[in-house]
């Protein structure tokens, strides 16, 4: 065995819940890295945004970079990197919708950038939601309702394709009761 070395492969939003790649070692994480810039690492989020979604199934594709004003912030610009979300909308709820995400690219708030760029912000989110969108349900006691369910990698000593996934976290499911009940979903 080589140093072990353990780094994450890729990050997770503050206030993201969900599944987070670590490599073991600095061979396993050149490998890893590679695979993700290479976009053969799926990863899959679930969100719950402010606003019916529509179409049900969608590809958002906006170039991201920072904020030319505010620049702790990202923002859809000309001339940012490229960025692709894939989403499909999994319910609907009164004045919500719970969508699946798939990532194409990997850019720095990307998912939550490109839901706030065609209207329907992630809820709870501090930074890309209106203050009007930011006001979640006490029941859902969640800071931003965005879980990163899903991810899957080709291991890099075996070559196995390997899938791991994460149920919500409690309060998130709690959340979604609690609108279920409230008798507004379709």
């Amino acid at each position: 065995g080589g140093v072990m070395r353990p780094g994450i492969v890729h990050r997770l939003d503050k206030d993201t819940s969900g599944l987070l790649l670590v490599a073991k070692n600095d061979h396993s994480h050149r490998l890893l890295s590679a695979q993700l810039k290479a976009r053969k690492i799926s990863r899959e989020y679930i969100a719950l945004v402010a606003g019916k979604v529509k179409p049900e199934r969608g590809r958002i594709e906006a170039p991201v970079g920072r904020h030319p004003v505010h620049r702790q912030k990202m923002a859809v610009v000309e001339g940012g990197r490229v960025a692709v979300t894939h989403y499909t909308v999994l319910k609907y709820f009164n004045s919500y919708s719970l969508l699946c995400l798939n990532l194409e690219t990997g850019r720095t708030h990307q998912i939550r950038v490109h839901l706030a760029h065609i209207g329907y912000p992630v809820a709870g989110d501090p930074v890309y939601s209106s203050s009007h969108d930011r006001g979640l349900p006490p029941e859902l006691a969640v800071p931003q309702a965005l879980h990163a369910r899903k991810i899957c990698f080709t291991h890099p000593r075996s070559g196995e394709v390997m899938t791991f996934s994460v149920p919500l976290p409690p309060e998130f499911k709690k959340g979604l009761i609690w609108l279920q009940e409230q008798g507004c979903s379709s």
